[in-house]
């Protein structure tokens, strides 16, 4: 079978990481038998952060990104479209991309006929395959921003998740909590489809009591709580240590507030690294923590847990409930709760044997559920699904 693939958040030239695991999926279908090319949705604007620090290299990246590449043997092409800033017409952003995709699907189906169409998140990109009427069956995959955060921003965003979602022939759910919501929100045909992580032959060892969180510093993930824990803790364990993974616009609230708390030295932000970087880092923790709220899924915690380190998520996510349903290796503590977030970490931290039980836990959980193998076969699966036109399992 031959697959387009439409995104908007997947690798460039200037930042590798931007939806990684979307490329990652992309590998792991055609690593089960697809034929695969990716059209990826390019708004060559500078962010505003650039412009406020006039940071000629970042300005310029994204008019200096390649049209076509290949990324890992895949074929990508970026298509152009000009929208409004962020972030309240984000949720029209499919209409505004619809018709230079549209001429880039025909294109494409010239030379690449493919069988069906996959767009990663209801809006922008499943919105704009909807309104580019390409004429095959449409897999729109939901990641949780779209149902979480697209449709409460703007009336245009909630219209343009509603359209994406009644036009697909098939809706992918990277869990069952948001299966259950794209449902509630219109999709008649859905499947669970869990993203997944590499499993190291060798887990790495701990560095000493070290905490570890990868990912964007936003308001949402809480990364907060886990600063008033380290200082919770400082009796207790003196010499813990949290090394943070990603960046964004908390990090100097953050940096300020560690200031504050007194715990400077004892927390290292790393900034955005590589994708096999930052899986390194979070590998050298001996626990991975991210209280996170509104998590879909989390590809991080999967991916620490691959590599030996239990994880810490918050009780009532639908992400972190569903890794702590399929087996041991996830700890679930109540959202917004620092005192609650430090008395687990305590309990880890105290007791070294039944942490490294949850390490091994951990990483057989993944082995059994969340590999990206088992993610090919299942989205493969669901292509096939979607072009057999059958109802959803």
């Amino acid at each position: 079978m031959r697959v387009a693939i439409v995104a908007e958040y997947y690798p460039r030239a200037s930042d590798p990481v931007l939806g990684v695991w979307a490329h990652r999926q992309a590998l792991a279908a055609a690593e089960a038998g697809a034929d695969v090319q990716v059209l990826v949705l390019h708004r060559p604007v500078p962010p505003r952060a650039a412009l406020r620090a006039r940071d000629r290299r970042a300005l310029a990246a994204p008019l200096r990104q390649p049209l076509r590449t290949e990324l890992d043997g895949l074929p990508v092409t970026y298509v152009p479209f000009l929208a409004p800033p962020r972030p309240r017409s984000y949720g029209s952003w499919g209409r505004w991309a619809a018709p230079s995709l549209a001429v880039a699907l025909r294109r494409l189906r010239r030379r690449f006929p493919f069988d069906v169409v996959h767009a990663h998140y209801a809006a922008p990109a499943g919105d704009a395959v909807r309104r580019a009427r390409i004429g095959r069956p449409v897999v729109v995959s939901v990641h949780g921003g779209d149902l979480l955060a697209v449709v409460r921003w703007s009336s245009a965003g909630a219209l343009a998740v509603d359209g994406a979602l009644r036009h697909a022939t098939l809706v992918l759910a990277n869990s069952a909590g948001m299966e259950r919501r794209a449902r509630r929100l219109g999709a008649a045909r859905t499947r669970v489809v869990h993203l997944g992580a590499d499993l190291p032959e060798h887990p790495g060892a701990p560095a000493g009591p070290r905490l570890v969180t990868v990912g964007h510093l936003v308001a949402r993930k809480r990364h907060a709580d886990v600063l008033r824990a380290l200082w919770l803790l400082r009796e207790q364990h003196p010499q813990a240590e949290w090394v943070v993974v990603g960046d964004g616009p908390e990090r100097p609230a953050l940096e300020r507030l560690a200031g504050e708390l007194g715990v400077t030295d004892r927390v290292r932000f790393t900034g955005r690294l590589p994708p096999a970087q930052a899986a390194a880092e979070a590998r050298r923790g001996c626990v991975f923590v991210l209280p996170s709220v509104d998590e879909a899924f989390g590809v991080a915690y999967v991916e620490a847990m691959a590599g030996g380190v239990p994880a810490i998520g918050c009780r009532g996510e639908d992400g972190p409930e569903e890794i702590a349903a399929a087996g041991p290796g996830m700890r679930l503590v109540a959202p917004a709760d620092p005192e609650a977030l430090a008395r687990e970490l305590d309990g880890m931290l105290s007791d070294p044997p039944w942490r490294a039980r949850l390490a091994a836990e951990a990483r057989a959980t993944v082995a059994e559920h969340f590999t990206w193998e088992a993610c090919g076969r299942a989205t493969v699966d669901a292509y096939a699904q979607a072009m057999n036109g059958r109802a959803a399992g």
